[in-house]
Formats: C-alpha cells, structure tokens, sequence
C-alpha cells in the first residue's frame, strides 16, 4: 500500500504484545484526531487499516470523501508532547482507559486516574483561551514494560494557528472536544 505521508504509517515491528497493540489502537479511531507535521495536516475523520502487503504496519488513511475533515496549514510548532499517556486497565472488573499525568515533585512522578477525571483534571488547569486539545502523532503508540500498550498525547494550541481564521480555529477545537466525549469508552 503506498501512501505519500509517511507520518500515517506506523511500524508495529518493535512491539512484543503487537495484537494487543493493535486491538487497543482500534479503540481510538476516529476518536483522537491525528497529526502530520510532514504535510502540516490535521485528520478528524480517518480508519485504521492493517494492509497484508505491509506486515507489521497500521496505516491511518483519512477519509477521501470528508476533505472537510483534514484541516491544512498546522505548523509542527502548534503541537507539543504532554507526557501525558492512556493505557488500558481493570476498573471495578470491567475494562477502562487510565491517563498517566506527570507532575514534578522533586523527581518527575506520574499519577494514573481514570480517563475522563485525568481528562477533566488537566481541561481545569488549562486556561480557557488555551484548552487542553489532545491529538496523535506518528510514534505515540508505545508499550508500556513490553507488554502493555500506551497512546502517547500531544497537543495542539489553537493560539498559535496564526494563520487560521478564528472560524477555523474554533472548528479545530470543537471537533477535538466532541471526540474527547465519546473517548472514555473502549
């Protein structure tokens, strides 16, 4: 499968639990929008394909008939790593998503809450002209002690699409908050 962006296939070959990996990936489409910082393109609307032809990679294609949904022009500089990470865990004997928060208290230590309190913890600290927007990049889907897999988040800043109208901006973040609202269940 060919594809121009590099930045939407990812290589799977370093993970030791990769079916693991790629069930808890597929829990994520279309529900954390994603990054190419090679095209400078955000994608709201994409599937998650497993090609045959290219073992061992996930390609994120965006959705050819939603170009509406791809929003152009995102400099690599508006997007930054958060530290932050979700990961899958038992929660009252069913299935839940944890977010891993770092936070400095002599050395960097992490604290691990169920998704949508991390998610709303974070969104309370971050001043309202600055949202918390998390989004995906190429390399953020980890494994955690070679076992457990991880979806590292970025984040993007409106503030700094100086380039975009304050239409698109907006556009940007409630299309992130109405995915983040549907996140909390895998």
């Amino acid at each position: 499968m060919k594809t121009d962006n590099n930045d939407l296939v990812w290589d799977l070959d370093a993970f030791s639990q990769r079916q693991r990996a790629i069930d808890f990936v597929m829990g994520f489409e279309n529900k954390i929008c994603v990054f190419s910082n090679s095209v400078e393109q955000l994608y709201t609307n994409y599937n998650i394909f497993f090609p045959r032809e290219e073992a061992r990679k996930l390609v994120i294609l965006p959705n050819p008939y939603a170009h509406h949904d791809t929003f152009n022009g995102i400099p690599e500089s508006a997007v930054t790593a958060t530290g932050m990470e979700i990961i899958p865990g038992m929660f009252k004997e069913k299935l839940s998503l944890f977010l891993r928060i770092p936070f400095k208290s002599g050395a960097v230590r992490v604290r691990t809450v169920p998704l949508q309190i991390g998610l709303r913890i974070v969104q309370q600290q971050c001043p309202p002209e600055r949202p918390f927007l998390p989004v995906l990049m190429k390399g953020d889907l980890r494994e955690l002690d070679a076992s457990i897999p991880c979806l590292h988040l970025h984040r993007i800043h409106v503030n700094r699409l100086t380039s975009h109208s304050n239409l698109e901006r907006s556009d940007i973040e409630k299309v992130i908050q109405r995915r983040l609202e549907n996140l909390g269940k895998l």
